[in-house]
């Protein structure tokens, strides 16, 4: 960030539009990707493995999906839940229909199942905005819970609803990255890659025709709809591309994190959490995605640390309520003070930065 650009030329559009057009970004992102690769998982332990890492990793392709919808296309939605448990169930049918199905393609196709229904619950979003979409995915997430619970099906006509993800490896039966066998460093590898993948083309939708389309529907849709829009392609198709990622987010945390496939896992608090990720992160911003994720990951554990070490007697109920008040208030604090969220913070501190030791 102490860096300067002078003498760094851009000789075609290409160059000129590139996801790292100056040349230490590219090289900070490759020593941050092979840091995350090689040193993490031969430093760190199976509690920070799988406890933060691997639950940060998988939250953070739920904020993508719900920033795509909400933080790009203007379309707020409370059915982050409903369609994480979508993507959860549908990977355990396609891992128990198809047995032989890599692991990978049962991802992938949960997402594309968890996308036709959130279409279908964007339909909506064509004639109605604003609170009264909110209530409407409110709805669905709802909706989706209590088909889960009540139909025995989708669980294999278990006796108690919830059932153990199948193991799965990379490789026929190696580098198992699910069930018992999986262990925290295969899991943590496969998600590093997976979730930079994921943010690739997610980076590349928001810079394209398609993503262009989502902003001008955000920023005014009258607008948008006066200069060749079509508002129903926009939106169906953000409800459908966020869909995608948040049930793949579903599958990824029942059958890599928790390792078990239950609808008590996606109630109502974890569209919340959700979507608390996006406005501390900053909304319309994908790197918002990833500090609104590890703010929400670390800040309970910071906490429960700090009370703890102040009155090791203190109840893990009044930890929680603790919890809450300090996420309403900083909700409250970013939506007055800085709307844009973390993302906005750190841009500007690179800007001040970048023109140290002179005056901003």
């Amino acid at each position: 960030m102490l860096y300067r650009e002078a003498g760094q030329f851009k000789t075609t559009y290409a160059a000129d539009q590139g996801l790292f057009p100056i040349r230490q970004d590219r090289i900070c992102f490759l020593l941050f990707m092979a840091f995350a690769l090689f040193v993490v998982p031969a430093l760190a332990n199976e509690y920070f493995l799988n406890t933060i890492l691997v639950f940060f990793l998988v939250l953070v392709v739920a904020a993508i999906g719900l920033n795509l919808l909400t933080g790009y296309c203007g379309q707020l939605s409370l059915g982050s839940g409903g369609f994480m448990a979508t993507g959860a169930f549908a990977a355990y049918k396609l891992t128990t229909a198809f047995p032989d199905m890599h692991i990978v393609v049962v991802f992938l196709l949960s997402g594309l199942v968890t996308a036709v229904v959130g279409v279908l619950f964007g339909i909506p979003s064509l004639r109605i905005k604003g609170f009264y979409l909110a209530v409407a995915t409110l709805a669905a997430q709802f909706f989706l819970l209590w088909l889960f619970n009540k139909v025995a099906w989708f669980s294999n006509y278990s006796s108690s609803g919830t059932i153990s993800a199948p193991p799965r490896g990379l490789w026929g039966d190696s580098l198992f990255i699910t069930g018992n066998d999986a262990s925290p460093q295969t899991k943590y590898v496969f998600l590093v890659v997976f979730v930079a993948f994921l943010t690739l083309l997610a980076r590349n939708l928001t810079r394209s025709r398609l993503g262009r389309s989502w902003m001008a529907i955000r920023d005014m849709d009258i607008a948008a709809e006066i200069i060749g829009i079509r508002p129903m392609v926009a939106k169906l198709s953000a409800f459908a591309v966020s869909s995608f990622y948040i049930g793949i987010s579903g599958a990824l945390w029942a059958f890599i994190y928790s390792g078990a496939v239950e609808a008590l896992a996606f109630e109502i608090t974890r569209s919340f959490q959700v979507l608390f990720m996006i406005i501390i992160g900053g909304l319309g911003s994908l790197l918002g995605s990833f500090l609104g994720a590890l703010f929400i990951v670390v800040l309970p554990i910071l906490l429960n640390l700090g009370l703890t070490a102040i009155d090791p007697s203190i109840d893990v109920g009044v930890i929680k309520h603790f919890e809450f008040m300090i996420f309403g208030a900083l909700i409250v604090f970013f939506l007055i003070v800085e709307p844009h969220g973390l993302a906005r913070l750190w841009q500007i501190t690179k800007e001040k930065l970048r023109l140290w030791p002179f005056p901003y």
